[in-house]
């Protein structure tokens, strides 16, 4: 069976080299810096041998996000240097690489707009990814607005990826996060926040038909049906000094199926509990395979192996396991 693994990452060899030299905090790239899957397209091939020729990956980024790398002048020449790397890439190897993942510099929305429109209808990309908050703003914020009106004209998907670094601290009375619990617990808390905020924005009223994949499949929202559900049905009764009562009056659907309206992946790094659990919550029409390779600790190959490992164990026709 053909599969297409829609959330992998990868970076252009011309761009990884201006990131190496452009980020002068070597800390925010160091597991970047060694792990050549990423950045080596040779070792990425001897590694993916294993999965034959009917595995293909659709290439994007990873973080840190391009916003990150310099200031609004300067994002925008490398996001076109990622973003011609990744078709240029697509071009060379159309067997293995069907299709590539645009990426922004979200600190310049003019920029963006022009870099979504070009990536899309000219290089050819099947999406753009934006990470859960630009520099420490919500994407609910008005000035975000055109980027998502333009994806929607374009009909074409927003990959939503979490960014939350140790500077975030777990406690008001501390200076960062320890243990790296701003990665194990914070981007999935970091995607859920963003998954609200755009719901209670009134995004999906606005554009009922605008496509978002959540990573991680879908973060939290699955295990936290029941807040998200009844518990939020019973939105503002906690809350004194906002009229939320009156916003959930307005919204055309319960808070619950907005987060429904989003699609996800199964990237789970190889849980089968989480799969079962996203799957149950997320229509089949909305996932997609997806790996998040190359971040095991083999170093590439093995969140693929595993996702597999845990799609093939479940009782999924062979209509559903197509689809995803």
């Amino acid at each position: 069976m053909l599969k297409i693994d829609v959330f992998n990452h990868i970076f252009p060899k011309s761009f990884f080299e201006r990131m190496a030299a452009t980020v002068e905090d070597k800390g925010k790239i160091k597991r970047w810096l060694n792990i050549p899957f990423l950045h080596d397209v040779e070792t990425r091939f001897r590694m993916l041998e294993e999965f034959g020729d009917d595995y293909r990956q659709i290439l994007s980024l990873s973080a840190p996000p391009i916003e990150i790398m310099g200031s609004a002048d300067e994002t925008p020449d490398l996001a076109r240097l990622a973003n011609d790397g990744m078709a240029e890439l697509v071009d060379q190897y159309p067997g293995r690489f069907p299709g590539f993942i645009a990426s922004l510099p979200m600190n310049n929305v003019e920029a963006s707009l022009g870099e979504m429109d070009r990536s899309i209808s000219e290089l050819g990309a099947v999406g753009v990814q934006i990470f859960t908050n630009v520099n420490g703003r919500p994407l609910d914020r008005p000035e975000f607005k055109p980027l998502f009106d333009r994806m929607a004209e374009l009909d074409s998907m927003i990959f939503l990826h979490p960014a939350r670094g140790a500077n975030v601290p777990d406690y008001a009375d501390e200076d960062k996060s320890l243990y790296e619990i701003w990665w194990s617990f914070g981007w999935p808390y970091e995607t859920s926040v963003a998954m609200q905020r755009l719901i209670f924005s009134g995004l999906f009223d606005r554009l009922p038909e605008i496509k978002i994949l959540s990573h991680h499949l879908g973060a939290m929202a699955p295990y936290f049906e029941g807040r998200i559900g009844p518990g939020l049905d019973q939105f503002g009764s906690r809350t004194a000094d906002e009229d939320y009562e009156g916003l959930l009056k307005r919204m055309k659907k319960r808070p619950l199926d907005y987060f429904k309206m989003f699609y996800a992946d199964t990237a789970t790094f190889g849980s089968r509990a989480a799969t079962v659990c996203g799957l149950e919550f997320f229509d089949i029409d909305r996932v997609m395979f997806a790996s998040d390779a190359p971040f095991d600790p083999e170093g590439g190959s093995m969140y693929i192996r595993e996702t597999i490992k845990v799609l093939d164990s479940l009782d999924l026709s062979k209509e559903d396991l197509t689809k995803i």
